[in-house]
């Protein structure tokens, strides 16, 4: 992975979190039972912990874990560095809005960890904010940026052979749809007024 200090302040606690975590759990520091989105426990236990972890979970440390840390760092930064640039509100409201869709969808389709579907989430951003981009996907099929997510997902059901394998990317897909209307689509509409229904709090 990139050298932590050359990533977006951002994208780096974001990413330096996930690894920390991962690290954490391999050497016996932290379970994954102790991280996984329990409403029960969040509620109940006052485990609030849990809607952060959950957030930042990418699996146990190996290959699998490195291999989306990378991939969804890749994507963090390139929308933190270009549409972001000097906008790190925007980019933060962003983070939160997708996290609260995320975790308040989890319970309907039992998703206990949401560090996929966040990226996910950045991922179809970028997809339509660069439609014409031009992409080689595992070096074998060329694609244009908006089939990026699409085709992700459908590896990934091809190889598990279930659907709910994918139902987490495809929150993602969804919760980031939502936010791509709601800011890049909608102010362009004639019945909007050019208001923006996201925009980011004065609070950022």
């Amino acid at each position: 992975m990139d050298d932590l200090g050359t990533i977006p302040p951002i994208t780096r606690v974001w990413a330096g979190s996930a690894l920390a975590l991962a690290l954490a759990e391999y050497v016996g520091l932290v379970s994954s039972l102790q991280l996984f989105l329990s409403y029960r426990l969040v509620v109940g236990r006052g485990q609030v912990w849990r809607i952060i972890t959950s957030l930042v979970y990418f699996g146990p440390f190996g290959v699998d874990f490195l291999f989306n840390l990378v991939f969804t760092t890749r994507y963090a930064r390139m929308l933190e560095e270009n549409h972001y640039a000097g906008k790190r509100a925007d980019f933060v409201w962003l983070l939160v809005f997708a996290s609260t869709c995320l975790v308040l969808l989890s319970p309907l389709a039992t998703l206990p960890f949401l560090g996929s579907p966040l990226g996910f989430v950045l991922v179809y951003i970028w997809s339509r904010r660069n439609r014409h981009v031009r992409l080689s996907l595992f070096g074998v099929i060329i694609i244009t940026a908006p089939y990026l997510p699409w085709s992700l997902v459908a590896f990934s059901w091809i190889l598990s052979g279930s659907i709910k394998a994918v139902v987490g990317d495809l929150m993602g897909i969804a919760v980031g749809h939502a936010y791509y209307f709601l800011v890049d689509i909608w102010p362009k509409e004639v019945q909007s007024g050019g208001r923006n229904l996201l925009a980011t709090p004065p609070l950022l």
